[in-house]
């Protein structure tokens, strides 16, 4: 992990497209400003972890047995 040390102003850019402003730094909180290209998507990490966690619980798997294979694919029921 890279750790930098700005002052309020100071902006950090990630490659061509994405500047960081450090905005703000009270109370132990820091406003940060982003600017990047519509399409990055840019998430808090929370909000970032709990979208992983939807799509891993909305993928359903099921094993289906070979002789119900069968069935289904001849249309018995």
């Amino acid at each position: 992990m890279l750790v930098l040390t700005r002052k309020s102003g100071e902006k950090i850019r990630i490659g061509n497209d994405i500047i960081l402003t450090v905005l703000d730094n009270q109370s132990g909180q820091v406003k940060i400003g982003i600017d990047a290209p519509r399409d990055v998507p840019i998430y808090r990490e929370e909000i970032y972890q709990q979208i992983q966690n939807e799509n891993r619980s909305s993928i359903i798997t099921e094993v289906i047995k070979p002789d119900l294979l069968q069935k289904l694919l001849k249309g018995d029921k």
